[in-house]
């Protein structure tokens, strides 16, 4: 069975790559369009990262049996013709949630306490600046707001409390078993020192955090993001952080990926970014790998595919 991995690959995830038992895996770096041309009409299975699996990209490959998402979200896909070609598209919920959820903390406490600056101006020879020792917060006793509660926000709540965090959660349902008060989402940003998404992109969430929105939070706040970068308004948000309506953010994605080096936002020095890799770890490549070749193993089987999406 020939998969494609649509994605860029250093030495350690290659070997990975290559010890997968009865697997045939194609490393195609995702700005590769020439290798990838060449190996979608012979691909069976697309293993599918973030580069924007197109309706041209599945019509290259007439012999596609299986588009597999290795992550959740399954916006960069065109559903609609993987569903004209039969085509099932699976994804692997879960996988990646224990490391995007320390990232998202990481970024929390690298905004509260300015790491990037620090570090930038200590490699410059600066050992003390005043400036940057104003304001430096801690996580402990804040309020932090939890914008969906699924499987990050349910790791992520209790690590909070324990840090001395109040934890409040906005859901469209009702949740159990749950650390924090769940509370609607003007009430979470009317309150939350901290605001951090995690939710699906889709047309009733998209830009959900607009001008309006940021009206609402609580002056001084912070805007973490290691969803996906089209909740957010980028315009109102760089708004904001210039303003000082906002106190800073930290974000992992962002509304067109890769950024422009030219996007306002990489000129704020209240802001941390990082490129899209809360979900990058060795961790999540291994549980990502298993279940990817079980569904792999499945399809030739006949048998019914784990965590189908269409």
């Amino acid at each position: 069975m020939n998969i494609v991995f649509h994605q860029r690959a250093g030495a350690d995830l290659a070997a990975r790559l290559a010890v997968i038992p009865g697997l045939t895996v194609h490393i195609c770096a995702d700005d590769d369009d020439a290798l990838l041309h060449r190996l979608l009409p012979a691909c069976d299975v697309l293993w599918h990262v973030l580069k924007r699996c197109s309706a041209e990209m599945i019509a290259e490959a007439p012999r596609l049996k299986l588009i597999q998402k290795i992550g959740v979200g399954v916006n960069t896909i065109d559903l609609e013709a993987a569903k004209a070609r039969g085509i099932p598209v699976c994804n692997l919920p879960g996988t990646n949630s224990r490391a995007v959820a320390e990232l998202t903390l990481g970024l929390m406490l690298a905004v509260l306490r300015r790491l990037v600056r620090f570090d930038c101006g200590l490699r410059g020879g600066a050992w003390t600046d005043p400036l940057l020792q104003d304001g430096i917060g801690e996580l402990c006793g804040r309020t932090v707001g939890l914008v969906g509660y699924g499987a990050i926000p349910r790791i992520l709540a209790p690590i909070l409390a324990a840090m001395g965090c109040t934890v409040l959660f906005a859901a469209r349902k009702p949740q159990t078993d749950v650390v924090g008060q769940q509370v609607a989402l003007d009430a979470l940003l009317a309150q939350a020192d901290i605001v951090s998404l995690h939710v699906p992109l889709m047309d009733e969430t998209t830009r959900m955090i607009d001008a309006a929105a940021v009206a609402h939070m609580k002056p001084g706040a912070i805007l973490i993001n290691t969803a996906r970068g089209g909740l957010v308004d980028q315009r109102a948000l760089v708004d904001a952080l210039r303003s000082g309506r906002l106190a800073g953010a930290g974000l992992d994605v962002f509304d067109a990926e890769p950024i422009a080096q030219s996007d306002p936002l990489l000129a704020l020095p209240n802001v941390v970014v990082t490129p899209h890799i809360g979900w990058l770890t060795t961790g999540t490549f291994d549980r990502s790998f298993e279940l990817a070749a079980e569904n792999c193993r499945r399809l030739a089987a006949g048998e019914p595919l784990l965590h189908r999406v269409i």
